[in-house]
């Protein structure tokens, strides 16, 4: 009875994560981003549209020690933190 089951059953495929495996954080290179982006959490209710300047730096920190593969910060959902370029800053700033 249990093989009549099994038929038309579809197998699962795993596959990778589309960003990749993020290595562990061994020698606790981003701890101190970490520990301030879990405490802006938990100070707002775990509401993280209200933590997207630390979760940024945080992200960053990984790239920066080879945790994670560089990518574009505009790609992770932040282009609207970034510092515009100096020479648009320029013309913005000029009557």
């Amino acid at each position: 009875m249990s093989n009549a089951m099994n038929f038309g059953t579809k197998s699962f495929k795993p596959r990778a994560p589309d960003k990749g495996a993020f290595p562990l954080d061994h020698f606790g290179e981003c701890k101190a981003f970490k520990e301030r982006f879990m405490k802006c959490l938990k100070d707002n209710s775990f509401d993280n549209s209200k933590c997207r300047l630390q979760s940024k730096d945080y992200l960053e920190c990984r790239m920066d020690n080879q945790l994670m593969a560089k990518e574009p910060l505009a790609r992770l959902g932040f282009k609207d933190l970034m510092d515009p370029p100096p020479n648009q800053a320029d013309r913005d700033t000029k009557p």
